[in-house]
C-alpha cells in the first residue's frame, strides 16, 4: 500500500455488455490496471460481460466487485470464478462483500448477521479456491466435504472484501487479500480505514491485505461543462440511493 495509486475502471449491471467491452479494450489501451465488475440485485448479471471482456482483452486484470452470498452461495462463488480463472489466463480476482440490504431483502433472505455470512463466504471460497477438501460450520453457510472437481489454474487466487464498518474492518484484515471501499467515502475516510485494518492485522498477527481499491465516480469529457453536469448528475443519484437506505445496508 505504498507508492503511487494504480488507475482502474468499474463497470456494472447497468451497461451492456457490448459497452463493456469496448471500456475494457480502450482501458487495456491506456494502460489501466483492472476492470472491476459491481454486480446488484435485479441489474445485468456480470457474467456475460466478464467473460467477453476477458476474451477481448490479454493483460487486463479483471474482477468482481463484489459478489454478496445471499443470492450467491460461497461454492457457487468459488465454481465460477475458478473457471473464470481459466478462460482470462490467471487474471481474475474475487471480490465479496455483504450487498446492498434493501435489496438483498427483497428476495426474503435474511441479512441480520452481514459480518458472520462474508465470514462464512471468504473462508469457503477461499479453501475451495486453493484445491482443498472443504468441510466447514459457519453461523450462516456451512459445507461438508466438498471441493471443486476440475484443476485450478492457480491456488492463490486474490480475494477482495468491500468494508465500511469497524467490525467489517477488522474481518478483512484477518481474511482477506484486499480492501475494497465504496463510492461516496472521502479521503479521510478510507485513511482511518485503512489504519483499522492495519491495527486489526497486527493484532491477528498477519500482514495488512496489500491492496486497496477506491470507487471514484468520474466523468471524462472534452467539454468540461458538460463533464461537471454528469459528475453532479452522478453524485445526486448516488446521494438519493444511499440516503434511502439508511442504516438498513448491512
Amino acid at each position: 500500500m505504498t507508492g503511487l495509486p494504480s488507475i482502474a475502471l468499474r463497470a456494472h449491471g447497468g451497461m451492456p455488455p457490448s459497452a463493456c467491452v469496448e471500456q475494457a479494450v480502450a482501458a487495456e489501451r491506456a494502460g489501466l490496471s483492472t476492470l472491476w465488475f459491481a454486480e446488484n440485485p435485479f441489474t445485468r448479471g456480470v457474467w456475460p460481460a466478464m467473460a467477453a471482456c476477458a476474451v477481448a482483452t490479454q493483460r487486463l486484470r479483471i474482477g468482481i466487485g463484489v459478489f454478496n452470498p445471499y443470492n450467491r452461495h460461497p461454492t457457487l462463488m468459488a465454481m465460477e470464478m475458478a473457471a473464470f480463472d481459466e478462460l482470462s489466463a490467471g487474471r481474475a480476482v474475487l471480490g465479496i462483500g455483504a450487498g446492498i440490504g434493501t435489496k438483498v431483502r427483497k428476495m426474503q433472505l435474511a441479512t441480520d448477521r452481514p459480518i458472520a455470512a462474508v465470514r462464512d463466504a471468504m473462508t469457503i471460497a477461499r479453501r475451495l479456491l486453493r484445491g482443498e477438501d472443504v468441510s466447514y460450520t459457519g453461523k450462516v453457510f456451512s459445507v461438508d466435504g466438498v471441493r471443486l472437481e476440475f484443476p485450478l489454474r492457480r491456488t492463490d487466487m486474490p480475494i477482495l472484501m468491500a468494508a465500511m464498518g469497524e467490525q467489517a474492518l477488522r474481518l478483512c484484515a484477518e481474511v482477506a487479500d484486499g480492501l475494497m471501499i465504496s463510492n461516496m467515502c472521502p479521503p479521510a475516510y478510507t485513511r482511518r480505514a485503512v489504519g483499522i485494518m492495519r491495527e486489526a492485522a497486527a493484532r491477528a498477527g498477519r500482514p495488512a491485505p496489500r491492496e486497496v481499491v477506491q470507487y471514484v465516480p468520474c466523468a471524462v469529457r472534452d467539454d468540461g461543462d458538460e463533464a461537471r453536469r454528469l459528475a453532479k448528475d452522478t453524485v445526486a443519484a448516488m446521494l438519493t440511493a444511499y440516503w434511502s437506505q439508511g442504516t438498513a445496508s448491512p
